[in-house]
């Protein structure tokens, strides 16, 4: 970070967050730049290893690459037993309220002590190295649980959604070949059970490698018990074999830890392997210098650990650094829309780390929802997921931050594992842009001959040399992995995203290259005239997709939630289009504007544009299984 005045609308750290910051941005971009694999080495070093790599990287076997090289470590033992070994033991790592008000908390020492039980359970189900469990349950304690148990021993864990599909989960169990699935009887959700073994009854009907279904009770409703499979994890933990000392598996740097599929916004989900040695480097780096996170903090991330943002940073990336995190059950705004501002206040939340769709959900709702709460504990604001549109960013900013907060704006993906583009609290703040790369990452943007692209201009962002926590294939798939990423662009991996970067080298991601729309030549980013919908009053939430125009090619076909107390009229939809063309430019202004309820999204709250798309045209959208509802 350099001291010249940076352009457009900038947001500066105060002196009291560059004081206590753990990121100090121009030494460590310095180090980084000059000798990456030796950042990357110097962060790894301040992990646990029963032996020590003997080469940082292997990139012999482009675009296979290899990390830590004959390390022996394993992720868990460095989650839970380092913490238990030092001053940590009784400190709190989890907090958990249920949305029925049920509350919960773990120390260090209780967490490991129902990971090696839970261990020791899944070792006498004929759980060995390398099999895959598959974990499909809502936001409790007993899914993290279960993700560390299997690490401890060496299984892979596939965890899946709560709520997805018969056919989601189905497809999963199959493709993994998953020999124990880890189920809850149910979830509460906005005050209703989401029936989990229900579903998860059906989808085994056609699950041939399951041998074993482990069941949480946490609703109490009634459910179907099939003898001889299915067991209760509350019993089984009980039981003798459950005992609290579980040895750990030594696992190499390489080994497979969990399998995670992606959202399926293109179609088909795939599965994502990542490794023990990298992908722990890579969160707890990120973890620590993004979130700053300090021995006092209590940090919460409201993603579902069915999910990468809750494996990297519910997960693993706090608990590497000895965090302790709160996890909350149920939905944002139930029973009331000041739910999340209750429990930030009453736990004393100093980091929140959340979605522009849920921020936008309760923009709708107003300030004063937010304002009922005491929000002065927050000391750091996040956001994941898709690109913030700036008139989010600055009502985050302003009414829950109280402009004291910097918001860490993250760009990543299923495949990273890490954050890759990011704001740190020492990094002064655009409204819209994830700022920069993290520091040992070279990205750039590229036009369709793989060249670098002029300042603000749009281009395909590209990572041009490998990080420790990236995807090592796809599972079972390595064609597929080459064909997908490594490909157009080669010896640079392509992220599926287009993006500029302006005069001061921030980054700003515009959306996926498939949602990209060339109206009459010009390329149009869904996000930017999404951006503009929503930054008029009426507007919550919006979506754009391009159809057929025979004239233009394509033309802008907008989708929009109206906030309370605006209805539809002729004048509205007018004023909308006028307003977008303002915002953007004359050639951005909607075809049509279609006023709707819902928008169909991922569970991880990304809109499926491609289903408006499939709607818009009266064809088949395609793999749904992923779609919320």
């Amino acid at each position: 970070m350099t001291e010249k005045q940076l352009s457009g609308e900038v947001y500066y750290p105060s002196e009291e967050i560059l004081k206590n910051a753990n990121a100090k941005c121009q030494k460590l971009y310095s180090f980084a730049e000059k000798d990456y694999l030796g950042f990357w080495e110097s962060e790894a070093s301040n992990l646990n290893w029963f032996k020590k790599w003997d080469k940082v990287l292997d990139d012999s076997n482009k675009p296979f690459f290899q990390w830590f090289i004959n390390g022996k470590t394993n992720i868990a033992y460095n989650c839970l037993d380092v913490h238990c070994e030092n001053f940590r033991r009784n400190k709190i790592a989890l907090f958990w309220e249920g949305e029925n008000g049920d509350i919960r908390s773990f120390s260090y020492f209780a967490l490991r002590r129902d990971t090696c039980r839970f261990a020791n359970v899944l070792k006498s189900m004929g759980v060995n190295k390398g099999d895959r469990v598959t974990i499909y349950m809502g936001r409790i304690p007993e899914a993290i649980i279960a993700m560390l148990a299997c690490a401890r021993i060496g299984a892979i864990h596939s965890v899946v959604y709560g709520g997805f599909s018969v056919e989601a989960l189905h497809e999963r169990l199959e493709d993994s070949q998953s020999k124990v699935l880890i189920v809850a009887d149910g979830a509460f959700q906005r005050g209703k059970i989401v029936e989990l073994k229900k579903i998860a009854d059906e989808a085994l009907q056609r699950a041939a490698t399951v041998e074993s279904v482990l069941v949480v009770k946490r609703t109490g409703q009634e459910i179907n018990m099939e003898f001889g499979r299915d067991m209760w994890y509350h019993e089984l933990m009980h039981l003798p074999i459950a005992s609290s000392r579980c040895d750990i598996e030594v696992m190499d740097a390489e080994d497979p830890l969990f399998l995670l599929y992606t959202s399926g916004t293109t179609g088909k989900p795939k599965a994502i392997l990542h490794t023990h040695g990298g992908y722990m480097v890579g969160t707890y780096a990120t973890c620590k210098y993004v979130f700053d996170i300090h021995e006092e903090d209590r940090f919460w991330c409201t993603a579902d650990p069915g999910w990468i943002t809750g494996h990297s940073y519910v997960v693993y990336g706090p608990l590497l650094n000895g965090a302790t995190s709160f996890i909350y059950e149920g939905a944002p705004t139930y029973p009331y829309p000041n739910r999340w501002w209750q429990m930030i206040e009453k736990y004393g939340i100093n980091i929140l780390y959340t979605a522009p769709t849920a921020i936008r959900g309760f923009m709708r709702f107003g300030d004063a929802w937010v304002k009922r709460n005491n929000l002065s504990s927050l000391r750091l604001l996040g956001s994941v997921g898709e690109p913030i549109n700036p008139e989010a960013w600055k009502w985050y900013y302003k009414v829950v931050g109280g402009e004291r907060c910097p918001i860490m704006d993250t760009w990543w993906q299923t495949e990273t594992g890490m954050f890759m583009i990011t704001s740190m609290p020492c990094t002064p703040l655009k409204p819209g842009s994830g700022t920069k790369p993290f520091p040992g990452l070279q990205v750039d943007i590229v036009d369709e001959g793989g060249n670098s692209v002029n300042t603000n201009d749009e281009g395909y962002l590209v990572i041009k040399t490998p990080w420790p926590a990236m995807l090592r294939t796809i599972w079972n798939n390595p064609d597929a992995y080459v064909q997908q990423y490594w490909s157009k662009f080669p010896g640079m991996y392509m992220t599926g995203d287009s993006a500029r970067r302006d005069e001061d080298g921030y980054y700003w991601i515009i959306g996926r290259v498939d949602d990209v729309i060339k109206v009459s030549g010009y390329r149009l980013g869904s996000a930017e005239i999404e951006s503009a919908l929503v930054s008029h009053p009426s507007v919550a939430e919006a979506a754009a997709i391009g159809l057929p125009h025979e004239v233009k090619g394509n033309a802008i076909h907008a989708f929009i939630i109206l906030r309370t107390g605006y209805e539809k009229t002729d004048k509205l939809i007018e004023d909308l289009k006028q307003h977008v063309g303002h915002e953007v430019g004359p050639i951005a202004k909607p075809e049509q504007i279609e006023v709707v309820d819902s928008l169909p999204k991922t569970r991880s709250g990304k809109i499926m544009r491609r289903v408006l798309k499939a709607h818009a045209l009266g064809i088949d959208p395609g793999n749904i299984s992923t779609l919320e509802e």
